[in-house]
């Protein structure tokens, strides 16, 4: 195969090792990082896209899309600002990487994620999972 993918949230531990995975495997072609920084790492496949996960634009076109975007409510400030991250950017990613294309997806969630969870963060963490399931990836 010739894939070229998208790795939303490059920087961070999992993304990170992601990206490394997928820079080795000679069936990616290239490899679009898409984040508000760099990912800190260079290659000849990989392409940085900075971008604003609030104001989501259109990704280059590709075949897949690995979601690992995530914070802590400790780091983001409060319960908002974590979803924002953990749900509204991944989805946001993953509605774009739609319309360019991609036709498989991946995500970096968590154990214990169920939307009906009373525990915030295994919430959020659930309804991301079932507003992905919703959105017709292969």
């Amino acid at each position: 195969m010739n894939r070229t993918v998208v790795v939303a949230g490059a920087t961070g531990l999992v993304g990170r090792a992601m990206l490394q995975d997928l820079l080795r495997d000679p069936a990616v072609r290239t490899v679009y990082t898409v984040g508000r920084s760099r990912p800190g790492i260079e290659d000849p496949k990989l392409i940085p896209v900075i971008v604003d996960f609030a104001t989501m634009s259109q990704l280059p076109q590709h075949d897949e899309v690995y979601l690992a975007l995530g914070t802590t409510i400790k780091t983001a400030g409060s319960q908002t600002a974590f979803r924002a991250v953990d749900f509204g950017a991944n989805l946001a990613v993953a509605q774009a990487a739609m319309a360019s294309g991609a036709r498989r997806c991946g995500l970096v969630s968590a154990m214990g994620a169920d939307a009906k969870s009373r525990v915030f963060y295994n919430r959020v963490k659930g309804e991301l999972e079932e507003a992905l399931t919703d959105l017709p990836f292969d």
